[in-house]
């Protein structure tokens, strides 16, 4: 079991006072990302500015078992984060969790009743693209979804984050408690707008005065977040039990470097995170089409091509030299010209992308960055397809990056294995594969998903075309094959 007093030597460990910490932050979503990123940064805080913003960590997955949190609680709350690099590992652990809550083991109104202590001043979320149920199409709120027709007919007994977070903020405005700001965490262009969106819609299916008091009194700022976390697995948790001197179930590895930019728009407060390495300005949104566009958009190439071509892990896929020169061509010749970033070197940005890509310790996974696909493609690729069309320049990595995915969600790889696929829209991918014939129909099939490429980009004969041209040649030689012919060409 970990402690302070198990851990090897060369951990670092909290050198504060934990029991001065305050639960200022509420935390919904107790993934691997937020353990190594914002969690880190108030750690840091704690450390080097005696700052007393400490969490508490919310699971509202009713699917979850909640074994995280047992975990966690049976650690007195301390958990270790371990930065992986080519030229070794350095490990700390983190004090700055005060308490934890799981929806399924806990019951809904823990959760709620969490978010309404007095000095609960953010509540922040790490809950991936398809728990705003949202149409990422548009950012608007699905109002079709289970969880939100649940909502709506049971408001007190909320399934989905924006209904949790409504609850939370009635029972705070009928105890004449302060209200907080809400911080999305997720990789989502205009995170803040999307989470305002898909709370208020909800509100006004609930009740119109709180709706009408969450648009005067509650924020919602944007933040880009960067930093490679892969999914921990059982055999990479048993190795780093060695390093770190005893067995930590919560624990997670994460490359070394940092990024988070938050929109300095608070109504009760903030820690002073610029002191820790986060940027605080007044408008997100070039970060983050910047960050999701190169990065996050040529992760997503690679994870499709990548393990159609057989390759495990991201830094398999850049030991090929096609797919290094597409990922890094794909983020120069394709998503930098859709960018509004004024005054950054692109090019070094990319090129610090491949770097990043080739830390052989950081074992990430193309499996994992491949899942949920219908939530991610519109904001990584299909944005900047639509430019592309609009200023008639080319985009043939994006379309064989749609391309890609299509042969993926078919389910089956080149060598004739079953493919798990992982996404929201699971079944319905499952349908139209199969009701349609390889080749053009099942371009079409796909591409007339409404939810994820909209109305225009099927009816552009230009789009459809490049991408059936793709799969086809896909289907004939491979994907290694057809990214090797594609680059040539560049």
């Amino acid at each position: 079991m970990l402690s302070v007093e198990t851990l090897a030597d060369d951990v670092l460990v909290p050198d504060y006072d934990r029991s001065q910490l305050r639960a200022r932050i509420l935390h919904i979503g107790f993934g691997a990302f937020h353990r190594a990123h914002q969690a880190v940064c108030a750690d840091r805080l704690a450390r080097e500015q005696q700052s007393d913003w400490g969490y508490i960590e919310c699971e509202i997955n009713l699917h979850s078992t909640g074994t995280l949190v047992e975990s966690l609680r049976q650690q007195d709350h301390l958990y270790t984060v371990t930065e992986m690099a080519d030229s070794g590992k350095t490990s700390r652990a983190v004090g700055v969790i005060t308490a934890a809550v799981n929806a399924r083991t806990d019951g809904i109104d823990a959760v709620i009743e969490a978010m309404c202590q007095p000095d609960i001043a953010i509540v922040s979320m790490t809950v991936t693209e398809k728990g705003y149920c949202h149409h990422p199409a548009t950012g608007q709120l699905n109002l079709e979804h289970p969880v939100i027709q649940h909502d709506i007919a049971h408001p007190d007994a909320p399934q989905s984050l924006p209904g949790v977070i409504l609850a939370a903020v009635k029972r705070r405005r009928e105890r004449d408690l302060p209200p907080f700001s809400v911080m999305s965490c997720d990789n989502m262009p205009e995170n803040g707008h999307v989470t305002r969106n898909v709370v208020l819609q909800l509100a006004e299916k609930q009740d119109a005065g709180l709706a009408d008091y969450i648009r005067h009194h509650l924020t919602f700022p944007s933040t880009m977040v960067d930093r490679i976390v892969p999914a921990m697995t059982q055999e990479a948790l048993d190795t780093l039990g060695e390093k770190l001197g005893c067995y930590d179930p919560v624990a997670v590895q994460c490359e070394p470097f940092f990024q988070w930019v938050i929109e300095d728009n608070f109504v009760n407060g903030r820690p002073a995170w610029e002191k820790a390495g986060a940027e605080l300005v007044e408008d997100v949104l070039p970060f983050e089409e910047m960050k999701l566009r190169m990065l996050n958009g040529s992760h997503s190439f690679l994870a499709y091509l990548g393990y159609l071509a057989g390759y495990q892990h991201i830094s398999d896929c850049m030991e090929d030299e096609n797919f290094l020169r597409a990922a890094r061509t794909l983020m120069l010749a394709e998503q930098a010209p859709t960018l509004r970033t004024q005054n950054v070197d692109l090019v070094a940005y990319a090129d610090s992308l491949i770097a990043r890509y080739q830390n052989r310790a950081i074992k990430h996974r193309t499996w994992q960055i491949a899942s949920d696909g219908t939530q991610k493609l519109p904001q990584r690729w299909l944005d900047s397809i639509r430019w592309h069309l609009a200023h008639n320049s080319r985009f043939d990595l994006l379309a064989l990056g749609v391309a890609g995915w299509i042969r993926y969600v078919g389910g089956v790889d080149e060598q004739g294995n079953a493919i798990e696929i992982n996404d929201p829209l699971k079944e319905t991918l499952a349908q139209r594969v199969s009701e349609s014939a390889e080749g053009e129909a099942r371009i079409a099939a796909l591409l007339s998903l409404q939810k994820v490429f909209g109305d225009d980009l099927p009816a552009n004969e230009q789009f459809t075309t490049r991408v059936l041209d793709f799969y086809q040649q896909l289907l004939k030689s491979g994907a290694k094959e057809t990214v090797k012919q594609l680059i040539a060409s560049y």
